[in-house]
């Protein structure tokens, strides 16, 4: 059966500037079938890498969180750490590039929370029924308290992924830095040296004795290690590093595992905006001239169809000017593999399809 997404487009009057057309947006969609009353709820959103311009506005973020409140819930605005070393990489540094960006409570009307806490070591261990390859998805515990989920996401390329939509928006974005880990690497992480104090952390965390220090450096037995990623979040110089080394296919398949992980059992809404949709992911502590041009808004309860649909509408837009896309060329139609050819965006559908998340059938309604 196919599913409903909802879209609106950017055009805007006196009577509805962009912020009131996703209020209603949202409406039309049916936001207000969900009983909010007293419920928490996890806004899952990107704040954005310190230097990228591309993140969403926090206004969207408000109008979300506003209609919550008003249905009686208590929303907050949330996402976990990051694997890689940058401006999200802990809890402090996190909430500091989020208030940069204006992910503070002034704008958005609510508190902002890391949801892995302060290490990224903040995790429930959460079962994922049909998993081929995530038997027990590591999820931030603040996004798995919540009694509902909210993605709101800023549609953009990914030179793994090929887009980044919701799925990775839930994904990626929800799991730990030991979940992280488990998506973008099929191997164990390892200790660069010349980094490394010899502090002694990695072992004093690592329940397997994989860790040891010789030397004065840290070395991490393989046959002990199970993966977990912890010792990376807890290394003070960044010297535990993960290999980076999944195929892109798999990693694909396995954000969807996590999203099976994030959403099932509750309650969730899914918006994505494509707009400034840059070529890259908003981890980018850059960003570059759109690839196409902004497209509209788009509201479903299905996060496999709403991907599905995003990804449609920028396809059938013709390449921004001067932009990557523009400057690599057309690849059969596929403005994604355009931009990182080694991408393919399809996988992660099929395999969220696959596990029951939603359906790449879907009927555009249009406002």
């Amino acid at each position: 059966m196919s599913s409903k997404v909802y879209f609106t487009d950017m055009h805007v009057s006196a009577g509805a500037n962009l912020l009131e057309k996703l209020r209603r947006l949202m409406k039309k969609a049916g936001f207000e079938k969900i009983d909010f009353k007293g419920k928490f709820v996890a806004v899952k959103l990107h704040f954005g890498e310190p230097g990228n311009l591309a993140f969403l506005r926090p206004n969207y973020a408000r109008v979300v969180c506003d209609y919550i409140k008003r249905l009686g819930g208590k929303p907050f605005v949330t996402d976990c750490n990051t694997l890689y070393v940058g401006g999200r990489k802990n809890a402090l540094d996190h909430l500091d590039s989020a208030y940069e960006n204006g992910y503070n409570p002034f704008t958005t009307g609510v508190h902002t929370i890391i949801a892995d806490g302060l290490k990224g070591i903040d995790e429930c261990l959460v079962p994922v029924e049909g998993g081929e390859y995530v038997k027990e998805a590591k999820i931030g515990a603040a996004i798995m308290e919540a009694d509902i989920v909210v993605s709101l996401t800023h549609f953009k390329g990914h030179e793994l992924a090929g887009f980044g939509g919701t799925i990775k928006n839930i994904g990626m974005g929800s799991g730990s830095r030991a979940g992280k880990m488990e998506m973008h690497s099929s191997g164990k992480p390892h200790v660069e040296t010349d980094l490394c104090i010899g502090c002694g952390m990695c072992s004093k965390i690592c329940a397997h004795d994989a860790p040891v220090i010789k030397n004065g450096k840290a070395k991490i037995d393989h046959s002990k290690c199970v993966g977990c990623g912890r010792c990376i979040g807890v290394c003070p110089k960044d010297a535990v590093q993960p290999p980076f080394d999944e195929a892109n296919d798999i990693l694909n398949r396995k954000m969807a595992e996590y999203t099976k992980a994030v959403l099932d059992g509750r309650p969730n809404f899914h918006i994505s905006l494509v707009i400034d949709v840059s070529p890259f992911c908003d981890c980018h502590s850059e960003n570059d001239v759109p690839i196409v041009q902004d497209v509209g808004m788009f509201a479903s309860f299905d996060p496999v169809a709403i991907d599905r649909a995003c990804a449609d509408a920028v396809n059938a837009q013709p390449a921004a000017v001067d932009s990557v896309l523009a400057k690599t060329g057309h690849l059969h139609g596929d403005h994604f593999a355009g931009v990182s050819p080694d991408t393919n965006w399809i996988s992660a559908l099929e395999h969220a399809q696959k596990l029951g998340l939603g359906s790449m059938d879907y009927e555009l309604v249009k406002m």
